[in-house]
């Protein structure tokens, strides 16, 4: 896409339905979209030729404490390597239905980026090969970057494997 203005566009002549939210700061292209909208929103953003959005550089997410009702964010970062253009897409996650899909099939680099966030926030994600903890150990209790994980909280000690 040689016109970098036109990614929000693109996007809302095929998700006009679905999004939520948009905007273009700096020439920062973002949309907020419904979470059942991620998978065709990321096979589009990837396969259209005219966008060619082929590498994930990251996924993370935000924890909006005592907001509702969406408490949590996940934030995907999109990079164009033929178009030099990158695309943020935000999806809102309620506490109750804190699940997404999976978007390990798509590009290889969210299988960490899932772990991750699955290990700080508990934000699962439907259909993730290998959803395990990835930064703190298999005993850990809990989800560390919540912001209503107690920080005084003890965690059980494990001891040198034999």
């Amino acid at each position: 896409m040689t016109d970098k203005t036109d990614l929000i566009d693109a996007v809302k002549g095929k998700f006009a339905d679905q999004i939520l939210d948009q905007h273009n700061f700096r020439g920062d292209q973002t949309v907020t979209v419904k979470k059942d909208a991620l998978i065709p929103l990321c096979l589009f953003l990837r396969d259209d030729p005219a966008l060619a959005f082929d590498f994930l550089m990251d996924l993370t997410a935000v924890d909006y404490y005592k907001k509702n009702p969406v408490r949590y964010e996940v934030v995907y970062h999109f990079y164009s390597t033929k178009y030099n253009t990158r695309f943020r897409v935000k999806i809102p996650v309620s506490e109750d239905d804190c699940i997404l899909e999976t978007v390990c099939e798509l590009w290889k680099t969210a299988n960490w980026f899932e772990r991750e966030i699955w290990d700080m926030y508990g934000i699962r994600f439907k259909g993730h090969p290998n959803l395990k903890r990835i930064l703190m150990y298999e005993g850990f209790k809990g989800h560390p970057l919540r912001k209503d994980y107690p920080i005084n909280k003890r965690q059980p000690l494990i001891g040198p494997l034999n």
